[in-house]
């Protein structure tokens, strides 16, 4: 259905859900002041609300969530970066968005990861089991052994893991903290490692530690 000013009451509703979220945050207030007409702030205040619950995502799941089209959101996403409400970043192919001043360069990295299915479900598996072998990932994930390697050495790369002596989650409390913060916008499993969160937190690695106490 399609209300007297031509906006799609379904979309609307997604949108105000996100923006009650967005209007809490720090930042809301940028992002209203950008437009006097309700549905540019209603649009931008549900972004805001939508990057505080789903930090990461990329712009085509922005817009689909968010039923917006392909100029509204470039359009909305270029307004709330001017204003500093929101920050940009580059994650292989995809652009990536998360609330400005949130997360440091490691945790914007993880983010990107988490937001994909098979190098998340790794992370995830290996901060809930952290001496799975790469074979147990595969069955837990029902993936291939070559795949589980292509993605090991991505996160590598990317500073998420170490492969020396088997497979080790770089600085896992920042890693289950997010997943733990987050766990709703990923899938199940990130949920049911989340609600034991507890049971893993003793798992540490060096590089959790300060480095001036070390």
């Amino acid at each position: 259905m399609t209300s007297s000013d031509g906006v799609d009451d379904e979309k609307r509703a997604t949108l105000r859900r996100f923006a009650a979220v967005g209007a809490s945050t720090p930042l809301a207030g940028l992002s209203a002041t950008a437009s006097a007409e309700t549905g540019d702030s209603d649009a931008r205040d549900a972004i805001t609300g939508y990057l505080s619950t789903t930090p990461g995502a990329h712009f085509s799941k922005i817009r689909d969530d968010l039923q917006l089209g392909t100029g509204e959101t470039q359009h909305h996403l270029r307004r709330l970066e001017d204003a500093d409400t929101i920050e940009r970043y580059s994650d292989g192919d995809y652009k990536r968005f998360v609330l400005a001043n949130r997360f440091d360069e490691f945790e914007k990295q993880a983010l990107g990861y988490l937001r994909r299915d098979t190098p998340r479900g790794m992370l995830v598996e290996l901060l809930s089991t952290p001496d799975a072998t790469a074979g147990d990932l595969a069955e837990a994930l029902s993936v291939s052994a070559p795949t589980v390697s292509k993605y090991a050495g991505e996160l590598e790369e990317a500073g998420l893991l170490s492969r020396e002596g088997g497979y080790t989650v770089e600085r896992p409390t920042t890693v289950l903290l997010l997943v733990v913060r987050h766990a709703d916008s990923f899938d199940e499993r990130a949920t049911q490692v989340a609600r034991n969160a507890d049971q893993y937190l003793s798992y540490e690695s060096e590089t959790d530690a300060d480095p001036d106490t070390v």
